[in-house]
Formats: structure tokens, sequence, C-alpha cells
């Protein structure tokens, strides 16, 4: 008995059964349909971390290889670390008095100064290598290359000319062990990837190599040194991008596109070799009885060795087929051009700034892929304050505090009133300066933005403009000169209000 004749037996005998199943397959989602063109498409329902778990050393090595050899794959990660931490992240203290709610200033100034003489490469770096502004771009150059970046905080310990005993230690992925199986502090708690976590999966400790385990090319392990260190989570900053829920370490950002960026590798050097070989200019001569005698010749076989240039001779009743070797021909570009916007896409920036080819936008393209691109780095900007800008600040300042390096009344009652920092990020540069400057004026002047914003958008801080404006506007005076800056000069004449005026109002 053929399908069709036993469906149309069971459609006989049970016509309510066939009609039941044919509307739960008409309600089913398309995406969810098997049949023979997504057979072979196998999908799990497994977890973050169980998907983690056997991919991110092969995700983290791979991505680190293509930033080493690829250059789009390195200048996607310069074009993210210039964007968003771009010369370093300046702080502005927001202290104001406990009467009349201005701004503190010399309390301020002297937070201020505290941090700038701290954040030193040989005062807030264990290693001494790296200083504040050091710090924050390797921290986004880590999390877009490994995935995640994590650094220790170090107390009770001074170093290099800080009086605050206080610093930071800038650990690579690699030494927080994804295999530890430790046993867990308490009943609930479980190590996840090198991380314990407690029921609320809250993370409490972390299992960190005491010597990185790529590292064999220097001194081994001595026999009496332990494997691992637990460092309290309360020390820890952990710093990666949550993609799902339950997410215990990071996910290297060009994890989607590596398998493209290596094929495009292999493209790129498979279309150079052939354009060599084309460009190769060569000739082959033939003789009635062949040639089979000179340097060339070994054990009655010619080696051959391809010049540009070079003159061949051919054995008797050998003949020549050269391929068509037009390379590279028209479809390399495109195709290129193909792959890096996948690769953009991927990694959440725009093709002009990953490929630095402009030839296919105009003014109101670039302007608009430029306002995305700026989008995304904010968002980056954002999580970088909160998770560790923010937490670095507060821990740091509670030392200072305690040690005496900074004087601040009533902190140990109030120490929130002392941790309100604004964060200065660098700005971007306009396409049209023209342009933006008056949409910037027009948006003050309607009270749509204020001018602290406009500035703070140019990665500038209002208050030190306003008061080196003024001390330029002052020094001009006391030379005698003048400028067409001056404030006076700025103001416009409203004709429309003139009793000359045209239409006699």
């Amino acid at each position: 008995m053929g399908i069709q004749s036993a469906w149309r037996e069971l459609w006989k005998s049970n016509p309510s059964v066939i009609q039941k199943k044919s509307s739960v397959i008409r309600r089913s989602y398309a995406g969810a349909n098997i049949n023979r063109l997504t057979s072979n498409w196998v999908t799990n329902a497994t977890s973050v971390d169980s998907e983690l778990k056997g991919s991110l050393k092969k995700l983290r090595n791979r991505s680190r290889q293509l930033i080493r050899d690829v250059d789009y794959a390195r200048n996607a990660i310069r074009c993210i670390v210039d964007n968003t931490t771009g010369t370093g992240v300046r702080l502005q203290l927001q202290v104001r008095k406990q009467r009349g709610g201005k701004l503190d200033q010399k309390i301020n100034q002297q937070i201020e100064y505290a941090w700038h003489q701290w954040g030193r490469k040989d005062s807030c770096h264990t290693a001494g290598k790296l200083s504040w502004d050091d710090i924050t771009r390797t921290a986004v150059s880590s999390m877009v290359e490994g995935g995640e970046c994590l650094i220790r905080i170090v107390r009770g310990e001074k170093f290099g000319r800080s009086n605050i005993p206080f610093a930071l230690e800038v650990l690579e992925s690699d030494m927080l062990d994804e295999d530890y199986d430790g046993k867990s502090s308490k009943k609930g708690w479980e190590w996840r990837m090198g991380v314990e976590v407690d029921k609320w999966g809250r993370p409490q400790n972390y299992a960190f190599f005491t010597r990185h385990p790529g590292d064999t090319s220097f001194t081994t392990l001595p026999a009496n040194k332990k494997r691992h260190i637990i460092v309290s989570a309360k020390d820890v900053i952990h710093l990666y991008k949550v993609e799902r829920p339950g997410q215990t370490r990071g996910v290297p950002w060009l994890a989607s596109a590596i398998e493209r960026l290596h094929h495009l590798q292999g493209y790129e050097q498979a279309e150079l070799v052939r354009a060599r070989a084309s460009s190769a200019l060569m000739a082959w001569i033939q003789s009635p009885e062949g040639e089979l005698s000179g340097d060339d010749v070994e054990d009655e076989e010619r080696v051959y060795d391809m010049s540009p240039g070079s003159i061949r001779y051919l054995a008797k009743g050998e003949s020549v087929h050269v391929p068509n070797l037009d390379a590279p021909d028209g479809q390399f570009e495109p195709f290129i051009r193909a792959m890096l916007r996948a690769l953009a896409s991927g990694v959440g920036c725009s093709y002009e700034a990953i490929s630095r080819d402009y030839s296919q936008t105009n003014y109101s393209s670039s302007r608009l892929s430029l306002l995305q691109d700026q989008q995304a780095f904010k968002a980056i900007q954002a999580q970088l304050k909160d998770n560790l800008l923010q937490i670095i600040f507060d821990e740091w300042l509670e030392v200072a505090v305690l040690g005496g390096t900074v004087d601040l009344p009533n902190y140990q009652f109030d120490p929130d009133r002392y941790r309100q920092v604004r964060w200065l990020f660098p700005g971007w540069q306009w396409v049209d300066p023209i342009k933006e400057v008056q949409s910037a004026q027009m948006a003050v002047r309607s009270g749509f933005k204020t001018q602290a914003q406009v500035v703070a958008e140019m990665g500038g801080d209002l208050e030190e403009l306003l008061t080196a404006r003024k001390n330029e506007i002052e020094m001009a005076e006391q030379l005698g000169l003048k400028f067409d800056t001056e404030p006076d000069s700025t103001k416009v004449e409203d004709k429309s209000n003139s009793p000359n005026s045209e239409d006699g109002t």
C-alpha cells in the first residue's frame, strides 16, 4: 500500500484526526518547519554557558590570530577603541555644597588632583606599565579581542610615587581557568568556567592561574607553588558584554565573523598568487630533438622555478598550456566589499569605518553611518562607566580617604555625596563643521540642548571652556587686541523690529 493509499484509508476511518494534524501544521511557524531544505539545520536547546564551555578557548585563540594577521580585523579593534576611549576618559567631580547647592570647587579640585596623580603608570598599575588611560583602552581592546577583561583590585600596597595603597592588575582572560572544578565554598554555590556563583548566579570567587597557561617559553612553575589562586569577587572587575541571561563568560566580538575572515584571508592570498603568476611574462622554446642538459637538470629531470621574464626549454613532444590567469578580475573588489560589510555588521561598526573606503558614500550616507556608529560607541561607553570607571573611582576614593590623602568632611556619614562624577568621553569630529555648528547653535537657542551637552558631545568640558575663554578675552584686552570672536561682535541686529524696516512697523 502506497503512502497516498494509507492516507485515504486513515481519512475514511477517522477524518477528525487528519483535520487536527493538518491544522497544527498550518499553525506552526515557517522557521520551525522541517523539510528537505532544512533537514540539515541542526540546533540545540543548550544554555549559553554550555555553548561557551567547549568553544571559548578556540574562539579566543582564533580571534587573536585574525587580529594579528588580518588588517581588517586589526582596524576593527582600533576603530572601536579609538571611538570609545580615544586619548582617555576624564572625570569631573560634581560635589556640591550642602548650603546653596553650588559646586564645591575646593573639594572637587582636591579629588581631581589626587586622582590625576594616582593615574600615572607607576602608581595605578601593579606592573608600572599602564597609566589609567592605558588601562581603559586595554579594557576595551581585551573585550573585543578575547570577549572579556579582568582587572584585579590590589589594596594595602603602594606602588611607585603613589601615597594611596591602591592599584590595579590587568589580567588576560586566559588567566581565568574555564576548566576549574574545585570544591564549592558553600552549599548551593557552583563553579562555572572559573567563576564561583551563588544560587542567584552572582559571582563570589574567581579561580585564576598563578601563571599564564600559555607562557611556556619561560621558567616553569616551581613545584611548591600553587597552580591556582582564589580571589574574592569584590576584588575583581569582570568586564564583558552579556548577550544572554545566565552568561558567565564573555564572547569575542569577532565570533560571528571568524570563519568568514579566515576564508577571506585565504581568498586574498589565492588572488595574490594568481595575480603574480599572471604578471610573470615567460617564454618556452621547443627543439626537434628536445634538450636535457644544463645546470637545471638533475637525474635527467628538469627542475623548474618560474620567475618573471624567464625563458625555458621544453623536452621533445612537450607542449605548453597557459591557463587564463587574468587577475585580479572585476569580481575581486565587489566580493571584498560584500565580505567586509558582513564583518562590519558582526563587529558593530560601519563598512566605511572598517575598510576606510569612502568611495561609495556621499555626505548624507556618511553622516547617517557616523550617527549609527556613534550610537554603538555610546552604548560601550555607558557600559564602561557603569561597570568599570565608577566602580574603580568609588573604591579608590574609599582608600584615599582612609589613608588621609584626600580630606573630605563627614565622608563616613555621607559617602555618596562625594561620589558624584561626570565622565567625559572623547567626542567625534563633524562631517560638515559649518552645518553641524549651525545645528548646535539652533538647538541651544531653541532650548533643545544646553551648551554643556554640545561641548560634551565634542569631548570637551564647558567649565574649562568658559574659564579659558574668559582668560583669553582678558589677555586680549590687556594687549590691546581685538578679534571678531569677542562677545560684542556676536550680537546680531534684528532688523525686523527696526523703525526703518520696509514694512514700516
